[in-house]
């Protein structure tokens, strides 16, 4: 073979090679449907997508994800859905679902526990803390939130949080007497016994029905978080928002829940990734949300809208509230659900918060809190047994 003939043979060998290792890179590559259950443009949407993207990223485009804002499931059909396959990966809100995840929501509705907590020591941060705090709990501490989750065929791989809930309405409310006969929608009992406590009836329905039910007069207020005004497009149907009541958040979320059987069949290397990016995912949210808090009270007010604060004295009856509510939640999880194990659950709880509340301060950026949470947290998931 002369050496021009040679040259040939050994360039098509190359191109064989090189043609060869890219239909397998593309054979091996592999697209997740992901489940939303916010409207494209809203703050949840944007760390959604934020998280394909950190998933391409850290599994070298071995995994990729298609999100479907609010048309692949809705928030009430995540759980079913995901554990079904219609969806790889979904937006789990487990406070639609008291009856399967007991005692993950036992640990969220402790949320207004923050109320509780110095607010200075607090210094704005309280949400990232509580985030941080569920997050690591619900992974190292609470062998039962794992298995609620495998019965319904999901697997834990990040978690999401609002920002503080406060009272979204149609008309003031600032004292305790304004509370009485209100219609309120909660996301989670403890809120509905607060409302209770003050005389309000409490309305359970899902985010897509939250604009109607104002609207309609269905609804007097909404307990939400703020950014929820311009999220789920509230603006032309409140008129007052009071800030620093109720208090607590919503952290009871499988942000990125991952169907157990597409869990089963992914590399070590990729479940990696999906907690990497499951990091990016528990910060970004609640990041995206505080920030985008106060642009949601302007825009109340550009509209004609009024903010509260809520009295000296409703605030002290907040507090007392609380503080004897942690002791009924253990005792309504016990009773309805049989949650045995609940004030166990909420003292080691406490003390995890606890750390989280000194770990997020000085936390600057959304990528500082993930890499924080990652280091703290997701890089110590055992990829070889979790959710297996």
């Amino acid at each position: 073979m002369n050496r021009s003939l040679r040259t040939l043979s050994k360039a098509v060998i190359m191109t064989t090679l090189v043609t060869t290792a890219l239909a397998a890179s593309q054979v091996s590559a592999r697209t997740l449907s992901y489940a939303s259950v916010y409207p494209v443009g809203s703050q949840s949407d944007r760390a959604v997508n934020a998280w394909a993207d950190k998933l391409a990223e850290a599994s070298a485009g071995d995994l990729t994800a298609k999100v479907y804002p609010m048309s692949l499931l809705s928030a009430a059909e995540v759980s079913a859905g995901v554990r079904d396959g219609i969806a790889d990966v979904g937006y789990l809100l487990t406070a639609y679902f008291p009856s399967e995840y007991p005692h993950i929501n036992l640990i969220n509705e402790s949320a207004m526990q923050t109320n509780l907590i110095d607010p200075e020591r607090l210094n704005g941060m309280g949400t990232y803390a509580f985030e941080g705090a569920i997050t690591e709990f619900m992974f190292f501490n609470c062998p039962e939130c794992m298995q609620e989750l495998k019965a319904q065929n999901h697997v834990y791989t990040a978690n999401v949080a609002s920002s503080g809930y406060g009272l979204v309405c149609s008309t003031p409310v600032v004292k305790p007497e304004d509370m009485e006969g209100k219609r309120m929608r909660v996301a989670g009992s403890h809120w509905s016994r607060w409302v209770s406590e003050f005389g309000g009836s409490s309305v359970s329905m899902t985010i897509s029905d939250i604009r109607e039910g104002l609207g309609q007069g269905v609804l007097d207020c909404t307990i939400s978080s703020l950014p929820d005004i311009t999220n789920l497009g509230l603006l032309d149907v409140v008129t007052d928002v009071t800030v620093d009541l109720p208090g607590g958040i919503y952290a009871g979320a499988s942000g990125a829940s991952v169907n157990g059987d597409v869990w089963k069949s992914l590399s070590e290397d990729d479940r990696r990734a999906l907690l990497r990016a499951g990091a990016d995912l528990t910060a970004r949210t609640p990041w995206l949300y505080e920030q985008q808090q106060e642009a949601a009270l302007r825009a109340v007010r550009d509209n004609g809208g009024t903010r509260h604060n809520a009295t000296p004295e409703f605030r002290a009856a907040t507090r007392e509230f609380v503080e004897q509510d942690l002791k009924t939640m253990v005792e309504f999880y016990n009773d309805r659900y049989d949650v045995t194990r609940g004030e166990q659950m909420l003292d080691e709880f406490a003390s995890i918060l606890d750390k989280w509340v000194d770990l997020v301060q000085g936390v600057e950026s959304a990528d500082e809190l993930a890499d924080l949470y990652y280091d703290e947290i997701f890089s110590k998931v055992d990829v070889s047994s979790h959710g297996l």
